[in-house]
């Protein structure tokens, strides 16, 4: 659809002038609107394509792995009297390379967590938001990934690193960044902030102009941007720019929740955010039509959806809710809190969807679960986790108390057992879990370390003194592939079972992220839905074993068209007797489809 340019000057100012308000004259602002375009690549010609409204960027093939750049390392071996590997090709190399020859065709897109240059929590504390650690590789290996993948980087918005020319110029006084950070006075009331961590919110700085307070919502190496200086603004557009001419066509606006700030208030989901995320997508589509954004919101699951706006902020909004809820519904054996929240979550509009997980680079979120599980509920979870040795990691409350904001642990580990502790059936719990979030609605993100099904790495822990640390393992590549060649290593076993479930996933149209989907009702120890195609011609019944019983479905309960051949998908085995009973093996996973 091609429309005047003016039109979006106009919306662009519109927006400028809600953010802005009070801050800026509304015709400084207009000026401020251009620039804007101007830094996107949209300063020229009169007419601009607009893109088409609730268009879904998405299909069933679209299936995310989640990975570091140097999670997957290729090394020489030691000579006799040497100790140390050396690396023998840039890790974003490898990276590719592994990818291409063992997730062809089961994967089409790659989220590379932080890339660039950086200080401290394994990447988010960026020193340069233009350039590629160098550790890693450089632009090119982006550029060769992006060739090949849809890539989703990350745009660390809230905070950058202490360590950068910005936050150096701001402690001088001079040069871009001087007046880019969000300082407070101590004597504010500052007690509403909502923080996910238990250090200091304010950092005592000397500058050229005395001692200042920066804003840390997170680590005292990551202090906060002051958006209310549009020249900030302005910075991250040219920044969405390069990312783009990289390659890059998945924007993660990393921890985006906690942008503007008005002190005297949470801090937190403020309307000025929700506006910021509205204008970035305005230019991105502009530029870019097939360019995506998915927001980050570790936060209740009543505010976590509030980011899809009307279809008019992210096309995508990370589904937090779905970790704690599934591991507690495979640890207890009892599904009745996760189908009380899928019953709950309303259907994505049109051009928006929800980008599912069960594994990151952090931990199980517990603020997603508040006000779905009990804390009964919640600390039998916490408890459980560390019996198989995960961490915990706290956050601040305005009382001066802490409470648990996340579980650190491997997924591998932490579904190794049930609340009554380790059994036999971890491989099978573990790829049940899988099971469920391939099949639900929305787009599947993959951590890596979930298709290796890799343990809790302790000596990483021990190592950087970081609980978060204890997910994050780096493979030698020739090792693991060694291990997912051996048909007795668990390694080798979750490989191969995953792989096969996403072989059959890509292929079902009614695994759509926006195909229709109902829950269904089958006691506490059977869960389950029905999806079906846009088109309604392919219906999938989705049945899982979540116990470690034997369970029995009566077809009959599930109302399955005798009109139709149905056959399980999985196992392949075709139903001869809609009105049958069947046994389910503990964990065991059903995809009852009408076609095959």
């Amino acid at each position: 659809m091609i429309q005047n340019r003016k039109e979006l000057v106009s919306r662009l100012h519109s927006q400028l002038v809600f953010v802005y308000a009070g801050l800026y004259h509304e015709t400084d602002l207009l000026d401020h609107a251009i620039d804007l375009l101007a830094l996107m690549g949209l300063e020229s010609g009169e007419q601009i394509s607009w893109p088409e409204p609730f268009r879904n960027h998405w299909s069933e093939q679209d299936v995310v792995v989640i990975t570091y750049g140097d999670t997957l390392e290729k090394h020489t071996q030691p000579h006799e009297g040497e100790h140390d590997k050396v690396l023998v090709e840039a890790p974003l190399r490898t990276l590719k390379g592994f990818l291409d020859a063992q997730m062809q065709g089961l994967i089409n897109s790659v989220h590379i967590l932080p890339f660039y240059p950086y200080s401290s929590d394994d990447g988010f504390s960026v020193i340069n938001y233009m350039a590629v650690n160098d550790a890693l590789g450089d632009w090119s290996d982006i550029n060769a990934i992006a060739g090949s993948y849809r890539l989703m980087a990350d745009l660390v918005i809230n905070h950058c690193s202490s360590r950068s020319l910005w936050f150096e110029n701001f402690l001088k006084g001079t040069g871009a960044g001087a007046d880019y950070f969000f300082t407070a006075s101590p004597d504010e009331d500052l007690s509403q902030v909502v923080r996910p961590r238990t250090s200091p919110l304010l950092k005592e700085v000397e500058t050229s102009r005395g001692m200042q307070h920066v804003w840390c919502t997170f680590s005292h190496d990551q202090v906060d941007f002051d958006f209310r200086n549009i020249e900030v603004l302005k910075e991250f557009v040219k920044i969405i720019r390069c990312y783009l001419d990289a390659g890059v066509r998945i924007f993660r606006l990393d921890a985006i929740a906690f942008l503007w700030k008005v002190p005297g208030t949470s801090c937190l989901n403020l309307a000025q955010t929700h506006e910021i995320v509205r204008l970035l997508r305005s230019l991105i589509e502009h530029a870019v039509p097939d360019a995506i954004i998915i927001t980050e919101t570790n936060i209740p699951n009543r505010e976590n959806l509030s980011y899809f706006g009307n279809a008019n902020e992210a096309h995508c909004v990370y589904n937090f809710s779905l970790p704690p809820l599934l591991i507690n519904t495979l640890l207890t054996g009892d599904c009745y809190y996760l189908k009380q929240w899928m019953m709950s979550m309303p259907p994505a509009q049109q051009g928006t969807t929800y980008f599912n997980f069960i594994a990151s680079h952090d931990g199980i979120g517990l603020r997603p679960a508040e006000g779905l599980l009990t804390e009964t509920e919640i600390n039998t979870l916490v408890s459980t986790m560390q019996g198989f040795g995960g961490r915990v990691s706290m956050r601040a409350l305005d009382d001066g108390l802490s409470k648990p904001y996340e579980i650190n642990i491997s997924l591998f580990d932490a579904l190794q057992g049930t609340v009554d502790g380790p059994d036999k059936w971890n491989v099978e719990r573990f790829v049940c879990a899988h099971a469920i979030m391939f099949a639900l609605e929305g787009i599947p993100g993959v951590y890596i370390h979930s298709l290796f099904g890799t343990h809790n790495d302790y000596e990483k822990l021990k190592h950087t003194g970081h609980n978060r640390a204890i997910n994050r393992h780096r493979w030698d590549v020739d090792a693991l592939l060694s291990e997912l060649d051996d048909p007795h290593s668990s390694h080798s076993k979750v490989f191969a079972q995953l792989k096969r479930l996403l072989s059959i996933r890509i292929s079902q149209p009614a695994f759509h992220p926006n195909a229709t989907q109902f829950t269904l009702h089958l006691g506490k120890q059977l869960f389950g839905f029905w999806r079906q195609s846009t088109d309604r011609k392919q219906s999938i019944f989705c049945i899982y074993n979540i116990s470690q019983d034997v369970q029995v479905l009566d077809l009959g309960e599930i109302n399955l068209v005798n009109l139709d051949q149905w056959q399980d998908l999985i196992s392949q085995k075709v139903l001869e007797n809609l009105q049958a009973e069947i046994l389910i093996q503990p964990y065991q996973a059903l995809w009852l489809s009408n076609t095959a």
